[in-house]
């Protein structure tokens, strides 16, 4: 891969094919003895489209820094995802918080049924038929971690069965 050097610095956009989701971009102020410090926090999830996926937050002062934080966090945070071709192998319930999100698999070419937050990490995970509900919470953190707490419970029937010390046929 050809990496493209920019003002001094290697560019690693030029370096990586990831998929950058921005979640949700807040203001937030620390009250100090002099008045509020504004910050701004940002949500980010990348992934590969591949069965790959991390989420990330960063706060900074100026808005692109925070993005940029969390884009780095979220890389480092990436998990494997149990992946049958373009949906999920089984219906499982995510909890963070007092979000909750239902993952159920979707048939063949529904599509993604899945609102914000919910859409931006399995789009970014490259999960292309699937049906789900966000139940309690609308906080998108709390979204979007519940929903990765769902996909990383997820195991294939390979998994269980080589947990289990058998083959796959004997399940």
């Amino acid at each position: 891969m050809a990496v493209r050097e920019r003002s001094g610095r290697y560019d690693k956009e030029a370096q990586d094919d990831l998929i950058k989701k921005l979640v949700e971009v807040r203001r937030v102020a620390k009250v100090v003895k002099g008045g509020r410090t504004m910050r701004f926090s940002a949500l980010v999830v990348v992934g590969n489209g591949a069965g790959e996926v991390g989420i990330g937050i960063g706060k900074s002062a100026e808005v692109p820094d925070a993005i940029e934080k969390a884009t780095q966090e979220a890389k480092k945070k990436m998990v494997k995802i149990s992946v049958l071709e373009r949906t999920i192998p089984h219906g499982t319930v995510g909890i963070f918080g007092r979000g909750k999100v239902i993952l159920l698999p979707g048939a063949l070419g529904s599509g993604v049924i899945a609102g914000g937050p919910v859409r931006n990490v399995l789009e970014a995970c490259g999960i292309k038929d699937i049906r789900t509900k966000s139940i309690g919470s609308n906080n998108k953190i709390n979204v979007v971690k519940a929903t990765m707490n769902g996909l990383m419970s997820l195991r294939t029937k390979e998994q269980v069965a080589a947990a289990r010390g058998k083959v796959p046929e004997e399940m």
